[in-house]
C-alpha cells in the first residue's frame, strides 16, 4: 500500500499506541455501562390520526360531507402512500400514511402542514361539526403499565388514589407522559318521568335553563376602594347532588322544587367508556411513556422506587399490578443476547488458538475485545442503543473483525519463517495487504449498503444491522494494522535459524489434490458448479418464505369482535367469558382485559386497535413460551365452542412493522353493494382452502334502525320541527349535559333524561310527551310513525374509495406467504371476473413484506455499483472483476440448501443476510485473486501462480469463514436471527469452498493457462 506505513509507525510510537490501548479498553467499558438499552430500535411512525365528529349525522352525510371533504385536502400531503378512513355515523377517523422513503426528519414539518391544510379547508364542513383534531403520537410506547384493584373502595376513590400516584410518578426522570386506563367519568343524573312532567305542565326546557342559569360561571364584578381591591362571588354554584336536588324553578306561575319531580343521582358514564381489567378484576392503569433518548432500564428502577414511597401511603384495599414490565424484558432479552456476544467471542478466539497456534491465536483473539471496546463509544455517539438489531449485528460483525487481524498475524509468521525479523515482518504485512484488505473491508461494507438505506419502515428498523457491522470492520482494520503488529512483535517467535521449512499438513495435501484435480478437468468442474447452482434454483421456491417471525415473548393478544352493532355491555359479557377461561388456567402468569378498546401500545411493533364498543382485547402472559403455544391452541379451541359469534383471535406479539392479520385482501370499488357482494365471493374461495382458516371481514353486516319519520306539516300546526324533536329524544333517551359540577380536580357533567324504564322500549317511545305552545303536550306518535330499517353501522376507505377487508389466519404450520400462492390461481379468476373500477389488492403480511423488499432491492444498484468500483480499484482488470463477480451467485447454493435443510423460512431478516454475504464473498475473492497476481510478480506461470496462492489463502480464508460459521451458532437457535445465521453459515462455507477450488478454475480457464511439467511435482505450501 503506497503512503506512509501506519504498522511502521505504531512500532516507532510503541508508547503512545499503548496508551490508545488502554485507553481505548477504558472508554468501551465506560461506554458499555452507559449505552441505552432497549428491546427494539426505534423506528418513525409515519401516520396521523385526523378526526372530526358531526353529531346527529347519517353514515352517509358524515362520508359525503365530512370524510370526503377532508380526504380530498389530505390527498394534496406531500409524501402520502395512502389515506385510511372509518366513518361511522357522525364520526369520521382517517389514518394519514406516509411512504416509507419519507425519512424521519421530514415527518414532523409534513404533520405540521397537515394541520395548516385542514385548518384552511374548516370553514367548508358543515355546521355542527366538532374538530378535526389531530393525533400524531401514534406511536408513542408505554412499556410500563401498572393496574390498581380496589377492594372495598368506589371507583371514584380508587381514581383519587390512583391520580396521586400519577401526579408524583410525573416528576420521575425521563417520563414523558402517562395515560389512565379504564377510568370511568362520574355523571349526576338528573332522571324524570315525561308523563309526570306532562301531568303537571311542567315545561322541560324552563327546568333545564334553571339548572344551567344558576350553575353559571359568570364574573360578579369588583369594588375598588382607596385601600385594597373587592371582588364580589356570588352564590348558588353545585358542589353536590343535594344542591341540585334543592334547585326551585318557576312553572306556569307555580315554584317546584326540582326533589319533587325529579330523582337525582351520582354514577358514571352511561354506556361505559372503555373498561380495563386486571386478572379479571375492575382496575385503573397507569400507562408510562418515556421520553426519546431515556434508559428504559433507569426509569424501571426509578419508577418502582417512588411507586413504591406512593403504595406506603395507600390505604390497604388499594394494590398496584404490573402489567407490562418493559424494563424487565428489556434486561432478559440484553442478558440473552450478551450470553450469545461472549459465547461468539469465546468461539471465535478459540478457533483462533486452536488454529493458529497459541502464539498466533492469541494476538488474533485479544484484537477481538479490543475491538469490540472502540466500537461501543462510537454507538454510544451515533446514538445506537443495545437492542435486538445492533447486538445481532455485534455477532454478525465478530466473525468478519478477525479477519483482518489474521490476515496480518498469518502474513507476519510466513515473513518470519522466511528470515525477517519481526518489524520488518510487519511492515511487509502492511505494504503487501492492507491495500487488499481496506478494500475488501469497503466490499464487505457494501453489502450491508441496502439494509442502511432502505426506505422503509421495516428498513429503518434493521439499520443498525449495516451501522454496527460497518463501524466494526473499519476498526478492525485499523486494529489489524495498528495494534495488531505490535502485538505480534512483543509475542510471535522466529523460528530456528536453519529450521527446515515446516511441511505442509494431511489437509493441505488433501486439498492441493483436489484442487488439481479440479483444473485438470476444468470444463467437468465447471459443469458441476454450475449443476449444484441450477439445482439450488430448483430447491428455492420449496424454501418457506416469512416476512418476520413471531416474537418469542410470552405474551398472546386476544381479540374478541363482536358484531359491530353490539353494545359495550355485549362486549363486557363476552370479555367475563374470556377471563373466565383464563382464571384456572396453569399456564397463565397474568392477564389484563381491555373492553371497548384495544391494549395501548406496550410493545413497539404491537397493532393497535381503534376504540369500538364491539370491540375487546386481552393481554395474556403466559409463563413460558412452551406455555403459550399450549394456551394458545386451549383458547382458540374454548372461544370457538363458547363464543360462536365472536370473530376471536388468538396470537402472539409480532415483530418488525405491525401487520394484523396474516392474510389480508382488500376489494374496493365505487358501490358499497357491489364491494359487499364481491367480498363474499372472495370470502367463499378462501374459506374453500385448507391453508387458511377463520375468514371474516372488517366490516360487512348492516345493523338495524328505527326511523322516525315526522309529519312535518302536523308537527308545523303544533309549532314543532326536526330540530326540536331530535334535541327533545337525545335528551330523553341519551341524555343531555346540561351544566357542571366543579368537583374538586373533575368537572362532573349533569345529564338531563327519562327515567330508566321509559329510555329502553319502544312502546314508551311512542308514547313520550312533547311540550307544545299553551302548556300542553301531545304524544310523539300523533306527529310521528315508526320504522326498522338497516344501515351500515361504519365504511372503510382506502384512498377514496370504499374498501372491504377479507382477512384470515393461516392454518397451523402454514406461513402467510405460502397460503396467499395457494390462493393466487381462484383469486386471479375471481379478479379477472370483476367489472371496471372495482379491483382486489393483496394486503397483510405479503404487501408488507413487497414493499419492505422492494426498498431494500431498490438499493442494490448502489452497493453494486459501489463495489464494483472497490473491486476495480484493488483489481485493475475487468478480467479479474468478472471473476469475483462470476464466483459470488454460487453462494446461493449453501443459502438454498441450508433453509431448506434446517426447515428455516426466507425472510426478510434472511434477505438481509444474503445481501450481505455477497460482500463477504467478493472479500474473500479479492484477497484470493490478489495473492494470485502477487505469485505471478514472483516469477511463476499462471498454474502454479494458481496453486500457490489458494495453498497461500486456505488457512487464513478458512479460518475466517469457520469462524463466522462458529461464531454464528449461538443465535442460529433465535426466532429473530435463525434465518440470517443460517442463510450466511451455509452460503458463506458453500462459497468459501467455491472460491477456493472453483475461482481457481475459472481463472486458468480465462486465461488459457496449462498444466507445466513442473506443476506435477508436489509443491510445499
Amino acid at each position: 500500500m503506497t503512503g506512509p506505513n501506519l504498522s511502521e509507525w505504531a512500532l516507532k510510537s510503541r508508547s503512545f499506541i499503548i496508551f490508545l490501548m488502554v485507553g481505548f479498553t477504558a472508554a468501551g467499558l465506560l461506554s458499555f455501562y452507559r449505552l441505552g438499552r432497549g428491546e427494539d430500535p426505534p423506528f418513525t411512525f409515519r401516520t396521523m390520526i385526523v378526526q372530526a365528529s358531526w353529531p346527529g349525522a347519517t353514515l352517509d352525510d358524515t362520508v359525503k360531507q365530512v370524510t370526503e371533504r377532508i380526504e380530498r385536502k389530505l390527498q394534496e400531503t406531500r409524501g402520502l402512500d395512502f389515506l385510511r378512513s372509518y366513518t361511522t355515523p357522525g364520526l369520521t377517523t382517517i389514518f394519514v400514511t406516509l411512504k416509507g422513503s419519507t425519512t424521519a426528519k421530514e415527518v414532523p414539518d409534513i404533520w405540521y402542514q397537515v394541520r395548516k391544510n385542514i385548518g384552511d379547508i374548516r370553514h367548508t364542513l358543515p355546521q355542527g361539526v366538532v374538530g378535526p383534531g389531530f393525533n400524531d403520537d401514534f406511536g408513542d410506547t408505554f412499556g410500563i403499565i401498572y393496574g390498581f384493584t380496589a377492594d372495598g373502595f368506589s371507583h371514584r376513590e380508587l381514581r383519587d388514589y390512583v391520580e396521586d400516584v400519577r401526579s408524583k410518578l410525573l416528576h420521575v426522570n425521563d417520563v414523558s407522559k402517562i395515560e389512565i386506563i379504564g377510568a370511568q367519568d362520574e355523571q349526576i343524573f338528573v332522571e324524570f318521568s315525561t308523563q309526570k312532567l306532562a301531568g303537571l305542565g311542567i315545561d322541560r326546557a324552563a327546568l333545564i335553563a334553571a339548572l344551567q342559569a344558576q350553575n353559571a360561571v359568570s364574573p360578579a364584578g369588583s369594588i375598588q376602594t382607596g385601600d385594597e381591591k373587592l371582588s364580589l362571588r356570588v352564590s348558588g354554584a353545585f358542589r353536590s347532588e343535594d344542591d341540585i336536588l334543592n334547585v326551585n324553578f318557576l312553572s306556569n306561575g307555580r315554584l317546584i322544587r326540582l326533589r319533587d319531580i325529579a330523582e337525582v343521582r351520582r354514577g358514571y358514564s352511561d354506556p361505559p367508556q372503555p373498561l380495563f381489567r386486571v386478572d379479571g378484576k375492575p382496575a385503573i392503569g397507569l400507562a408510562i411513556a418515556m421520553r426519546d433518548g431515556g434508559d428504559i432500564l433507569a426509569l424501571g428502577a426509578n419508577i418502582r422506587s417512588e411507586l413504591d414511597k406512593a403504595v406506603a401511603e395507600l390505604p390497604l384495599g388499594v394494590e398496584p399490578a404490573l402489567v407490562s414490565d418493559q424494563p424487565q424484558v428489556v434486561t432478559t432479552a440484553i442478558g440473552e443476547f450478551m450470553e450469545s456476544l461472549w459465547q461468539a467471542v469465546a468461539i471465535i478466539m478459540a478457533i483462533s488458538v486452536v488454529s493458529l497456534g497459541l502464539r498466533p491465536g492469541a494476538i488474533v483473539a485479544l484484537t477481538i475485545p479490543l475491538t469490540i471496546a472502540i466500537v461501543f463509544p462510537i454507538m454510544e455517539f451515533l446514538d445506537i442503543d443495545l437492542q435486538r438489531i445492533s447486538l445481532g449485528a455485534l455477532i454478525i460483525s465478530l466473525s468478519l473483525l478477525v479477519d483482518d487481524a489474521m490476515t496480518t498475524i498469518d502474513a507476519m509468521t510466513t515473513r518470519l519463517a522466511l528470515g525477517d525479523d519481526k518489524e520488518k515482518a510487519a511492515s511487509f504485512a502492511y505494504k503487501t495487504l492492507a491495500f487488499p484488505m481496506l478494500t475488501g473491508t469497503f466490499v464487505t461494507i457494501a453489502g450491508f449498503v441496502p439494509i442502511g438505506f432502505a426506505r422503509s419502515a421495516a428498513g429503518e428498523y434493521t439499520f443498525s444491522i449495516f451501522a454496527v457491522v460497518a463501524i466494526a470492520l473499519i476498526v478492525s482494520w485499523f486494529v489489524a494494522v495498528l495494534f495488531a503488529p505490535l502485538l505480534g512483535v512483543w509475542l510471535l517467535k522466529a523460528p530456528p535459524a536453519g529450521a527446515a521449512p515446516e511441511k505442509p499438513n494431511i489437509v493441505l495435501r488433501l486439498f492441493r489434490s483436489v484442487l488439481v484435480g479440479m483444473m485438470r478437468m476444468r470444463w467437468i468442474s465447471i459443469a458441476a458448479a454450475l449443476g449444484c447452482l441450477v439445482a439450488a434454483l430448483i430447491v428455492l421456491p420449496h424454501v418457506p418464505r416469512q416476512f418476520f417471525p413471531a416474537s418469542d415473548r410470552p405474551e398472546l393478544v386476544v381479540d374478541l369482535t363482536l358484531p359491530q352493532n353490539a353494545s359495550i355491555y355485549a362486549s363486557e359479557a363476552a370479555s367475563a367469558k374470556l377471563d373466565a377461561m383464563l382464571k384456572e388456567d396453569p399456564d397463565v402468569a397474568s392477564w389484563s382485559t381491555y373492553v371497548g378498546r384495544g391494549a395501548i401500545r406496550f410493545y413497539l411493533p404491537l397493532n393497535v386497535q381503534l376504540a369500538n364498543d364491539f370491540f375487546s382485547q386481552a393481554v395474556v402472559v403466559a409463563k413460558d413460551v412452551a406455555a403459550r403455544e399450549r394456551l394458545q391452541a386451549k383458547l382458540e379451541k374454548e372461544l370457538a365452542e363458547q363464543l360462536p359469534t365472536v370473530v376471536a383471535r388468538v396470537s402472539p406479539l409480532e415483530l418488525g412493522p405491525p401487520v394484523g392479520w396474516p392474510v389480508q385482501y382488500r376489494v374496493s370499488g365505487p358501490d358499497t353493494g357491489k364491494v359487499r357482494e364481491i367480498a363474499l365471493k372472495l370470502a367463499e374461495v378462501m374459506g374453500g382452502n385448507a391453508t387458511v382458516r377463520d375468514v371474516n371481514f372488517d366490516w360487512m353486516e348492516p345493523a338495524r334502525k328505527v326511523r322516525i319519520k315526522i309529519d312535518q306539516d302536523q308537527a308545523r300546526l303544533l309549532g314543532l320541527s326536526s330540530q326540536a324533536l331530535a334535541t327533545s329524544l337525545n335528551a330523553v333517551m341519551t341524555g343531555l349535559p346540561i351544566t357542571q359540577v366543579r368537583d374538586d380536580i373533575y368537572l362532573v357533567n349533569v345529564v338531563a333524561r327519562a327515567t330508566d324504564e321509559q329510555r329502553i322500549s319502544l312502546s314508551t317511545l311512542r308514547s313520550m310527551q312533547l311540550p307544545v305552545a299553551g302548556g300542553r303536550t301531545v304524544p310523539l306518535s300523533q306527529v310521528a310513525s315508526f320504522d326498522f330499517e338497516q344501515e351500515l353501522p361504519l365504511l372503510w376507505r382506502r384512498d377514496r374509495t370504499p374498501t372491504l377487508t377479507v382477512q384470515a389466519e393461516t392454518a397451523k404450520g402454514v406461513l402467510p406467504e405460502t397460503a396467499v400462492h395457494a390462493l393466487a390461481p381462484a383469486i386471479d379468476k375471481l379478479r379477472a371476473s370483476l367489472p371496471d373500477q372495482y379491483q382486489i389488492t393483496t394486503g397483510g403480511t405479503v404487501e408488507e413484506s413487497v414493499a419492505s423488499q422492494a426498498s431494500v432491492f431498490a438499493m442494490l444498484p448502489v452497493a453494486a455499483i459501489l463495489m464494483l468500483f472497490f473491486l476495480m480499484m484493488q483489481l485493475q482488470s475487468f478480467g479479474r472483476m468478472f471473476l469475483v463477480v462470476a464466483i459470488v451467485p454460487f453462494g446461493l447454493i449453501g443459502i438454498v440448501f441450508a433453509l431448506f435443510a434446517a426447515n428455516r423460512p426466507l425472510g426478510f431478516v434472511a434477505i438481509l443476510g444474503i445481501l450481505a454475504l455477497v460482500g463477504m464473498i467478493a472479500r474473500n475473492a479479492v484477497i484470493l485473486i490478489d495473492q494470485i497476481e502477487t505469485e505471478r510478480a514472483q516469477g511463476r506461470d499462471i498454474w502454479n501462480a494458481v496453486i500457490e496462492a489458494a495453498l497461500s489463502r486456505f488457512r487464513p480464508i478458512m479460518l475466517t469463514a469457520i469462524s463466522t460459521v462458529l461464531g454464528m451458532i449461538p443465535i442460529a437457535p433465535t426466532v429473530f436471527w435463525g434465518p440470517m445465521a443460517f442463510a450466511i453459515m451455509g452460503g458463506l462455507f458453500v462459497a468459501t469452498m467455491l472460491t477456493l477450488l472453483v475461482l481457481p478454475v475459472f481463472y486458468i480457464t480465462l486465461y488459457g493457462a496449462k498444466e507445466t511439467a513442473a506443476a506435477k511435482e508436489p509443491v510445499a505450501a
